[in-house]
């Protein structure tokens, strides 16, 4: 069996994914094998100190070193480690990354936000679209908000922005963000009539599993807001305990639903389509069309 693993090191958790590959005449696809998140939250250091301190530094390391004893007994033949909004900002990021290879034996590419969205895009959703809509990718972090936008299948315009869930409850998100993201959207989607949204990332897989919306079907915009109202009615603690959400959901959920419905707003998007995909599977469709 070919397997290969995908490793992304977020603000708000680490993960590492490790996928069966099959290679069909008609094209090449993968299935989860095993999907491991561990929420490390380096954004917290990351946006507040400008650096990883040593606690987190040393949580990374013993992360990573079961990453690569994990990805020996699958046999992982490639991979794929990159590292997002936190390492980039991170002062001591490549200092961190130097110690993972020596200790973990990971090469760890720190990707700009530009790279991190075309890897999201990997997972191409697009393709089963509706050629006669258009379409803004909508993919919310806990450091960034990457933005693209699909007309007729294909990408126009791609940005990514300082705007996270963990920077929002840090208070590190800037209100000239904000504002450089709204021109962005109008200014991109003005003439763009039937537009819809595609949300990728975990709050917004968290959500759609909490609405009990059918499969493939979209989450309207009142949905949304009326599901942000009601989790608001709730204190973290009750977002936990009543509501079953982890620790390390209870909090972000909320920043989460608050950019995607600014963005939907801003872009008059009724509804948004959920594909259950993010970056660790955008690392894996990346090493398929690389390696076979």
């Amino acid at each position: 069996m070919l397997r290969y693993a995908a490793i992304d090191i977020g603000s708000n958790a680490v993960r590492l994914l490790i996928a069966d590959i099959n290679q069909h005449e008609k094209g090449n696809g993968f299935k989860k094998n095993t999907l491991i998140r561990v929420p490390l939250r380096l954004g917290d250091d990351a946006f507040l100190e400008q650096k990883l301190s040593d606690r987190k530094i040393d949580d990374l390391v013993k992360t990573m070193i079961a990453f690569r004893n994990l990805m020996d007994v699958y046999q992982v033949k490639a991979y794929l480690a990159c590292a997002t909004s936190a390492m980039r900002e991170a002062t001591n990021g490549k200092l961190v990354i130097e110690k993972i290879k020596a200790l973990a034996n990971i090469d760890i590419e720190i990707v700009e936000g530009q790279r991190e969205a075309s890897i999201i895009y990997s997972n191409h959703i697009e393709e089963n679209l509706d050629i006669k809509k258009s379409y803004l990718y909508i993919d919310v972090g806990g450091g960034s908000t990457e933005l693209s936008i699909f007309v007729n299948k294909q990408p126009v315009a791609s940005k990514s922005f300082n705007l996270g869930t963990i920077r929002i409850l840090d208070n590190q998100d800037k209100e000239e963000t904000w504002n450089e993201m709204k021109e962005w959207i109008k200014k991109h989607t003005k003439d763009l009539k039937q537009m819809a949204g595609i949300g990728t990332g975990g709050n917004i897989n968290k959500l759609f599993k909490m609405s009990d919306e059918k499969e493939d079907m979209p989450l309207t915009f009142l949905k949304l807001k009326s599901m942000y109202n009601d989790l608001n009615t709730y204190s973290l603690k009750e977002r936990i305990s009543i509501l079953k959400l982890n620790h390390d959901r209870a909090d972000v959920i909320i920043p989460a639903c608050e950019i995607y419905l600014t963005v939907m707003k801003w872009a008059g998007i009724k509804q948004i389509f959920v594909p259950k995909v993010g970056m660790v599977d955008g690392i894996i469709n990346l090493l398929i069309e690389e390696n076979l």
